[in-house]
Parts: C-alpha cells; sequence; structure tokens
C-alpha cells in the first residue's frame, strides 16, 4: 500500500483555540477519504495545513513523498484545493478564469488545457459565461476544472456540493470517482451521508480529534450501536419522551418513522418496552451513518466554549 498522506500528531491553535488535536491520518494513494465531523471541528484547518497553505504548530509525516512542513511549497504545487466559497473571479468568462489559473501555474500547453478542462467539465458550450453569472452547479464544475488544471497528485475538497442540486452532485462525485480510478488521491470534508458513503473511507474529527476511521460499514460496525426503528402513526413524535429514558443514548425522527439507539440492548429493551404495543411496528435495523455520527457528536466535548 502507498500512502500519499501520513502525517501524525498534527496540532494547530487560534490564541486560545486548540482546533486540531494531535490528529494523525492515513490515506493511500488513489482513494477517496470523506472527512466529516460538526461545524468547527478543524476539518478546514486540516485540509490547509496538509496542502501548506497554513503552517501547524507541529506535527510530522510526509504528503506525496514529500516532508509536510519542511516541502510546503512543493506539496502546494501537487495538490489542488477547492475551498468552501466559490474564490474565482465573478467578472471574468470561465474560460479566462481558467487562462488565468494556468498561467498562474505556469502550465505549458495553456490553451490545450484549458480547452480540454471545459470539454471535460462540460464547460465548452459556456466558456463565455461570466462567472459570476453562473448558478451554484456550474460554479461548483468551473471550481473543480480549476483545482485539477494543473494535474495534481492529491485533491482537497472543502464541502464541495453545499447548496448544490442532488443532479449536479451525483455529476460531481462521477467526476471525483474518475478522478479517483485515474490515481488522484482524494480528501473531501462534506455533511452529506450519502456523499460519505460514496467515498472509499471516512474520517471522522470532532473539537480537533479524530475519533473514527475506516470504511462507512467499519465505522458503523465499531459504533457497538443497536438500532431499532419504529413505523405507525405519531412514531416521529416519540423522540423527545425516548431520549430521556435510561439506555437510549439517541432517538431521532427519520421522516414519519423514528431511530431509537443505545449500546446496552437490555436497557434500550426496556425503554421501548411500554411503546410496543400496536399500531406502532418496532424492527431491528442496522445502525446508519447518520446515527453514528449523531452519537458521535452528542458523545465529543466541545472545547471550545
Amino acid at each position: 500500500m502507498t500512502l500519499a498522506v501520513d502525517v501524525t500528531g498534527l496540532n494547530k491553535s487560534f490564541g486560545a483555540h486548540h482546533v486540531v488535536q494531535d490528529l494523525a491520518i492515513q490515506i493511500e494513494t488513489g482513494k477517496i477519504t470523506g472527512f466529516l465531523g460538526p461545524n468547527g471541528s478543524g476539518k478546514t484547518t486540516t485540509l490547509r495545513m496538509l496542502c501548506g497553505l497554513l503552517t501547524p504548530d507541529s506535527g510530522e509525516g510526509r504528503v506525496l513523498g514529500l516532508d509536510f512542513r519542511k516541502d510546503a511549497e512543493a506539496v502546494k504545487r501537487q495538490t489542488g484545493y477547492m475551498t468552501q466559497r466559490f474564490s474565482l473571479y465573478e467578472d471574468l468568462s470561465i474560460a479566462e478564469n481558467l487562462d488565468f489559473v494556468a498561467r498562474v501555474h505556469e502550465l505549458d500547453r495553456r490553451r490545450e488545457r484549458v480547452r480540454d478542462s471545459l470539454d471535460r467539465l462540460g464547460l465548452t458550450a459556456r466558456k463565455t459565461q461570466l462567472a459570476g453569472s453562473l448558478s451554484g452547479g456550474w460554479k461548483q464544475r468551473l471550481a473543480l476544472a480549476a483545482a485539477i488544471l494543473h494535474d495534481p497528485k492529491l485533491l482537497l475538497l472543502d464541502e464541495p456540493t453545499a447548496g448544490v442540486d442532488p443532479k449536479a452532485r451525483r455529476e460531481f462525485w462521477d467526476e471525483i470517482h474518475g478522478l479517483s480510478a485515474g490515481g488522484m488521491t482524494v480528501m473531501v470534508s462534506t455533511h452529506y451521508m450519502d456523499e460519505a458513503e460514496r467515498c472509499h473511507d471516512i474520517a471522522y474529527i470532532a473539537y480537533g480529534k479524530l475519533i473514527a476511521r475506516g470504511t462507512a460499514e467499519a465505522v458503523i460496525d465499531q459504533s457497538g450501536l443497536v438500532t431499532f426503528r419504529a413505523e405507525g402513526p405519531g412514531a416521529d413524535r416519540l423522540a423527545r419522551d425516548l431520549a430521556t429514558k435510561p439506555g437510549v443514548v439517541m432517538a431521532a425522527p427519520f421522516g414519519a418513522a423514528l431511530h431509537v439507539s443505545g449500546v446496552d440492548r437490555a436497557a434500550l429493551d426496556a425503554a421501548i418496552a411500554p411503546y410496543r404495543r400496536p399500531p406502532l411496528v418496532w424492527t431491528e435495523v442496522q445502525p446508519t451513518l447518520e446515527d453514528v455520527f449523531i452519537r458521535l457528536m452528542s458523545g465529543a466535548e466541545d472545547t471550545f466554549q
């Protein structure tokens, strides 16, 4: 196994806030790793340190075979970074933005690269359109085209599909898997559970600490959660009452149904026993990633308050 990222002891503070705390992470070359966690958990800070945009307070390791601290500039040149907010020039056209990015990277065959990028991301017909007039989905395509224009080995995506419609999200992920199949390593932060499930593996960070790592299936298995699903009239309205019962660590509505989870099966059975009556139907189900992450969030200590 070849590692594109192999970093340990990563730390970063801003004033009194210890934003990233002794984080260690490994990412296999050519894999897509989902980076998840609540807002303010340190995801963006971690991405920026890995690609050389932020200097860590401490930490050691290698990114793309290079010392990620000593060779930060070299790492930066081989990394594509798509920021959370659209950061290209809105008063330039799509083609002009890509040409500008190519000039910044001092790329050879500039016109050919821009043309190929336009074709690959389906932007050719809109190449003269001003970036500021694009919808969220088309801005996303342009931002991705700019991030991969210099053929990076590592691609970091910071919540790239926020506010984008489902069709555009699906097309975006098809492109990401195509890049991965070509050998590019991808690390993507997201709040969407369906996107997390499309990653080869996931890393969950809460308030600066990495607390879960592995494939989606492994993270679910390691959670230790036992989950029951209740369906029937008013099932979703029982969440607040059940959440206070001994043995229940999480009770959350899922549409008109209800998921109730705990780590002690006997205690959980006792908690839901009074509610096991018609018209409600109870079945044991595998916990979802959302169940697991709600549990992880509720069990993590917010050290930033």
